[in-house]
């Protein structure tokens, strides 16, 4: 039998969009167009809280920020199970 990843060499070169999400919030456009430099948007997340990592639109793991250097980055604590 072969392994998971001999199984899917064909399509390992297959570039997918991934995406890291903090959160989301449903905002009215006046809201929206009240929106200026400085403004606050609040979210529903706690400082702290794992961010969302997304591959093709579904979340697939979940992460933390993390600064490497000059530059940010997202350290994969955990991967989303199976629904």
């Amino acid at each position: 039998m072969p392994a998971p990843l001999e199984e899917i060499s064909a399509m390992v070169d297959v570039p997918m969009e991934v995406s890291v999400e903090l959160d989301r919030k449903i905002m009215t456009i006046f809201d929206i167009l009240s929106l200026e430099t400085g403004s606050v948007i609040r979210l529903n997340r706690s400082a702290g809280e794992n961010l969302d990592l997304l591959i093709g639109g579904a979340v697939t793991a979940y992460g933390e920020i993390v600064i490497i250097e000059d530059t940010m980055g997202v350290r994969i604590t955990d991967f989303a199970g199976e629904e």
